[in-house]
């Protein structure tokens, strides 16, 4: 009974400790904890954007890379939906996010906003406010501080009922006010300066105790602290020297609106602006994001931007780990960690200038001195002396040296894996290659015949005819005409002037057109051929939001749906004559019949199959339903299911809605480049881009928890028209992982729970070419690196290997900095295949190599230009256990004693070399 007393007592102990509350303070130089500066590292995580089942991994990712604190918005508009309805269930759980957060350890920044902008629809805030009387967004208006108040005093008082303080012993240690309001405050006047003190003596009526921050606001009244947000924050001041230099969003990518190309910023580049910030005497950063994730349902705004929300993150849309983003940022950390008190606690700050655009910051503590040297050329690198020293720093790059005198890492010099991930097939039980359809039309009689819900002598808003409810609404009129009306001419045209968004126009049931945009057109004409006929005519015009504007200036007076004019065109010889429609009388009807009677779910009186067509598919048809039943893929892998061949419309699986679809909408052809990404330079979204004039976004996310055991639904709306025949499921995962690591380094070589079926490429020396184009250089080691490689890492989960002439032998090199490149490839296998497979290269009886063969496309990977390459499989047998010897097909050699590592490490641990 004496072990399990001592055992009881130290549980108690523990969480008594881990729920004390701190007391969270601030001076000039960094966020307090118990009177302790501390050097934070954030990443931003929303908790919409992916689901509760991923939030643990997702944190647990972030935390092993080196994150102490995790950043999220707070969304109104998905907890009040509607007005006084509340909704905190899902992944809109907010509080079981925060208590996820506290689980593992890490702090937490809330930021309540609540307007949050994010590329989220309408900046988060409920539409049902803005159709509110008398109301004004984000200014000094009453209707509208009284509803932000009251959603701000929701959230603080469900979040300090649930002790989620810092101050009550919970994880946050910061919350936010308001969102980059200093951005747009010229907008409002006086009225905007008269609400930003107003939301500051608001926020500190609550008495959190914890501080509130600004972000984008010069004027931060105190004492709020400002913040900065922006790709590079070295230069930011803060407007209080009481105030730590805070840097809330480092944009480690960019946003990806349909036609976009797809943005990518490189880990050198993004390392090289954290390495600056704290160079100039930042203490807390947050990467916005890092963890991107899904913009599910109709939770997308811009308008324009799309289901996915990847942002380039270190952790991708799916969760998986991004390399080499995540590594190389991880190794930052931890050497900045390990800079925290000179950083914070400094006596003495110095700079000197050195040769060739070299900058030394030295930071001088009593007891340490920390230090760092910055080359902010953006061509020439440079070697320079510091301290009787020599140090190569490359250009557009920082190196750290936490005692002044060892380089411990340097920006430009990335030494840790890249990933290169795969989508490959589906590989549930029995499921047959190609998926079986159903199908059945949209109803769209009562709109062709111009029955409504409602009518207006005049063109209403989106926003205020739809309230958001529905991204579709039929405009619907009209029209008694005849020959002898001065319009009426062989040669008539309807002129639609819409707000940039989509419209589907029908004259007497016909279709005679659609039109769309492009990101960031306000207002765009659409002028289609019409032919009437004497008498009676119906014009039918279906108007789809495609998200709703996010960010501005009164953005809120931003116009949606048909704006208007609406005209009939008339062309006689010379003579153009218009006839303004914009105030006959207008009949509205909101949303569509299937989304109404719930097609896509299975609980709908409309689900049977009874209701569906199984026979003569109709493909290419605007305005159609489709639904098909699969198998949950085997594994555990992130699924994804590739739209090609669809149009555009919305995809739900077993009733939930994974977001807008778009796959037939290509991004623009131009701004690509075949020539590797160049991290030198300033960024901007415009720089190292890829996948033009392909699909804007081709696969979309299916989170594992969408997914039941057993058959589970698809269900698409097609809009425009296309063809499901080539739908199918895939599932992500590393397919190739290559490392370039410089001399007297560690490389770490990782597939996240599958073996490592061959290395395809390994030098140590001066290798040239990069991922998947690697060739031998000048020089090399003596030793064979391809057998060093095979002996150490085949038929494991992950490796590490000591980059060093001691492990590869001298080389002839002479004076170059040597690396060592490699390429290793991975096999994927279901569940019960992987445990086979681990038994094949973990048996030390069999040190076998699975054999190359050419077997055929398994996969598709995606590769950093977007383009979709066939990668060869490297096959093995899977057979029962007696089988494998005569299965595995050919012994890696030797090379000598010293190659091959004194005992293999037992199955399912990680091998060092």
């Amino acid at each position: 009974m004496a072990p399990m007393k001592t055992f009881v007592c130290i549980c108690f102990l523990s969480l008594f400790v881990y729920v004390s509350a701190v007391k969270v303070t601030h001076d000039g130089r960094a966020i307090k904890i118990d009177g302790k500066r501390k050097l934070l590292i954030s990443g931003s995580i929303h908790y919409p954007r992916s689901t509760p089942q991923m939030w643990p991994d997702l944190i647990r990712k972030a935390k092993e890379g080196g994150l102490d604190t995790i950043e999220t918005y707070v969304f109104w508009n998905a907890h009040e939906p509607v007005r006084r309805e509340y909704d905190f269930t899902g992944n809109n759980d907010l509080i079981r996010f925060l208590k996820t957060i506290q689980d593992q350890g890490l702090f937490a920044v809330l930021r309540i906003g609540p307007y949050v902008c994010a590329e989220w629809n309408y900046g988060g805030i409920p539409v049902w406010v803005h159709n509110l009387p008398g109301v004004e967004i984000r200014t000094a208006n009453k209707v509208y501080m009284n509803e932000m108040q009251n959603f701000t005093a929701l959230i603080v008082n469900m979040v300090r009922k649930e002790k989620l303080f810092a101050s009550q012993g919970g994880p946050i240690i910061l919350s936010q006010i308001e969102n980059e309001y200093g951005n747009v405050m010229s907008t409002y006047g006086d009225a905007g300066k008269a609400y930003i003190d107003w939301c500051a003596n608001m926020a500190e009526s609550f008495k959190i105790g914890v501080p509130w921050i600004m972000c984008q606001q010069s004027d931060a009244p105190q004492p709020m602290i400002n913040t900065c947000n922006g790709w590079y924050c070295h230069d930011f001041e803060s407007n209080n020297p009481n105030s730590p230099k805070m840097w809330t969003e480092n944009w480690v990518g960019w946003f990806k609106n349909w036609g976009g190309r797809d943005p990518h910023r490189t880990a050198e580049d993004v390392a090289y602006a954290v390495a600056r910030f704290f160079q100039t005497g930042g203490t807390f950063q947050n990467y916005y994001m890092y963890h991107g994730g899904t913009n599910f349902g109709r939770t997308a705004g811009g308008p324009y931007i799309t289901t996915t929300y990847d942002y380039d993150a270190p952790l991708d849309e799916y969760g998986n780990i991004a390399q080499p983003k995540w590594g190389h940022l991880k190794e930052l950390h931890r050497v900045l960690k390990s800079m925290e008190n000179s950083l914070t606690n400094y006596a003495n700050v110095s700079e000197i200038d050195l040769d060739n655009s070299v900058k030394a910051t030295v930071y001088a503590t009593k007891d340490s001195s920390s230090c760092f040297l910055t080359n902010t050329n953006t061509s020439f690198d440079a070697t320079v002396t510091f301290r009787g020293n020599k140090y190569n720093v490359p250009a557009w790059s920082v190196s750290l040296l936490p005692d002044c005198h060892t380089e411990e890492y340097n920006t430009a010099k990335v030494n840790v894996q890249t990933s290169l991930m795969v989508k490959g097939e589906n590989k549930a039980e029995d499921e047959p290659m190609a998926l079986k359809w159903v199908w059945r039309a949209e109803n769209i009689d009562d709109a062709l015949l111009g029955k409504g819900n409602f009518s207006a002598n005049t063109l209403i808003d989106q926003k205020r005819a739809a309230a958001d409810a529905s991204d579709y609404l039929w405009y619907m009129t009209r029209l008694d005409i005849d020959q002898h009306d001065a319009v009426w001419s062989a040669n008539m045209s309807l002129r639609i002037n819409g707000s940039g968004h989509v419209v589907h126009a029908f004259v007497n049931g016909e279709h005679i057109g659609s039109h769309w945009a492009t990101y960031g057109i306000r207002n765009d004409k659409f002028e289609p051929s019409i032919k009437l006929k004497p008498g009676k005519n119906i014009i039918s015009l279906l108007s789809v939001t495609v998200g709703l504007q996010n960010y501005g200036g009164d953005y809120d007076k931003w116009h949606s749906g048909l704006v208007g004019p609406i005209e009939l065109i008339g062309r006689k010889d010379d003579e153009t004559v218009v006839k303004d429609l914009s105030l006959h009388k207008w009949s509205y009807k909101l949303g569509l019949h299937g989304m109404d009677n719930k097609f896509f779910s299975e609980d709908s009186l409309y689900a049977p199959a009874s209701k569906w067509e199984s026979e003569h598919l109709s493909l290419n048809r605007m305005l159609t339903w489709y639904k098909t039943t699969f198998k949950a893929p085997l594994g555990s892998d992130p699924v994804v299911v590739d739209m090609q061949g669809m149009g555009k419309g919305y995809a739900w699986v077993n009733g939930q809605n994974i977001g807008r679809i778009w796959p037939s909408y290509d991004a623009t052809e131009e701004g690509c480049s075949d020539d590797p990404c160049d991290y030198r330079g300033e960024y901007s979204d415009k720089k190292c881009v890829t996948n033009c004039g392909k699909p804007t976004q081709r696969w979309y996310h299916v989170p594992r928890s969408f997914i039941r055991d057993g058959l589970n639904t698809l269900v698409l709306f097609e809009e425009i028209g296309g063809n499901p025949s080539l739908v199918n499921f895939k599932t992500v995962y590393v397919g190739t992982a290559c490392g370039n690591t410089h001399e007297n380094k560690t490389l770490e070589l990782s597939c996240h729970g599958r073996p490592i079926s061959a290395i395809k490429f390994a030098s140590f020396g001066n290798p040239q070419g990069e991922c998947g184009t690697f060739s031998k250089g000048s020089c090399e080691s003596k030793r064979d690196a391809l057998s060093i490689l095979q002996n150490a890492c085949v038929g494991k989960e992950s490796c590490t290997i000591d980059v060093s002439e001691k492990t590869f032998g001298p080389t002839s090199c002479g004076d170059i900095t040597m690396r060592l490149a490699v390429e290793a490839g991975y096999v994927s296998f279901s569940g019960d295949e992987l445990g086979i497979m681990r038994y094949f290269f973990t048996d030390p009886k069999f040190e076998k190599e699975v054999e190359k063969e050419d077997s055929g496309v398994v996969g598709e990977i995606a590769t950093e230009e977007g383009d979709l390459a066939r990668e060869d499989e490297w096959e093995a047998s899977v057979a029962e256990p007696d089988d494998h010897v005569e299965k595995a097909s050919k012994v890696v050699e030797v090379q000598s004693e010293e190659d091959m590592p004194e005992e293999r490490v037992p199955k399912g641990k990680q091998s060092s070399y």
